[in-house]
């Protein structure tokens, strides 16, 4: 059983799992080597770490412009690797999921790229513009390493779609609550949870929810009827508001980390 896989087994009969999002590098390494030390403080269960890309286009404006700064820092794929083989140093509980863009996978290669992923310690990968139905080479890599590959599902994914998907996805379903880009609004509880039980008709994997969530109370609402609440753009805003102060942005995003999971659990 994968890492990824053992967390969502582990978890206490009712509670759902908490998946913080941040950007790797932005603000700096160190800060978000220390961010995510932060939220595992305040109940991070998995932490999705963003691989900086120059053209982020899933991607709302808060999201997109933290993959911006990373990438003006020069943050690249080994990067966030290392980053993620220090973390496992010190944490070889918490699952860490890459969620990324297929340009810097392509140019690292499929085999390289899952060798030296399961080396670092990373447990899943998602990547947003990769169409299942041509990820047969990816997985694959993937497969032999260990490291789960996740897909996304939207509201407008057909029932045919989300059948194939269970054929190749694993660890867990990442579904997005919103049509749109990251950060969006107007989350519709009722119709997140039609979405939910037409994707387990067909899916035998813990279903996450993200886009949206920006708040204690709806990912409580969220957490009803998902088997994990993602939380990326509210975060990522505090490390942006106080990318000057270390101090107010750990205080910050430890903060919301720990009401939102505390609601879930």
């Amino acid at each position: 059983m994968s890492r990824l896989s053992q967390v969502f087994a582990n978890l206490p009969k009712e509670h759902k799992a908490f998946i913080p999002f941040i950007t790797a590098g932005d603000s700096g390494l160190d800060n978000t080597y220390e961010l995510m030390l932060t939220l595992v403080d305040n109940g991070a269960d998995v932490i999705e770490l963003g691989v900086p890309f120059s053209d982020p286009m899933a991607d709302g404006p808060m999201i997109a412009k933290s993959h911006q700064r990373s990438v003006e820092a020069g943050i690249g794929l080994k990067d966030v690797l290392a980053l993620v083989q220090r973390f496992r140093a010190v944490n070889n509980s918490t699952a860490i999921v890459l969620m990324g863009y297929l340009n810097p996978i392509e140019v690292y290669g499929y085999q390289a790229f899952a060798a030296d992923a399961s080396q670092s310690g990373v447990d899943g990968l998602l990547v947003v513009d990769m169409p299942p139905e041509e990820a047969h080479d990816l997985k694959q890599s993937l497969d032999a390493k260990e490291v789960d590959l996740i897909f996304l599902v939207a509201p407008t994914t057909t029932d045919e779609r989300i059948k194939f998907l269970a054929t190749v996805a694993s660890g867990f379903i990442y579904f997005v609550s919103l049509k749109g880009v990251t950060g969006a609004g107007h989350l519709d509880i009722d119709a997140v949870k039609q979405n939910l039980s037409r994707i387990r008709r067909y899916i035998d994997l813990p279903v996450g929810v993200g886009f949206g969530i920006k708040d204690a109370q709806t990912a409580k609402a969220i957490s009803d009827n998902a088997d994990a609440v993602i939380v990326g753009s509210a975060l990522v805003a505090f490390i942006e508001q106080y990318a000057d102060d270390k101090t107010k942005m750990l205080e910050s995003v430890g903060n919301l980390a720990n009401e939102i999971s505390s609601a879930i659990k």
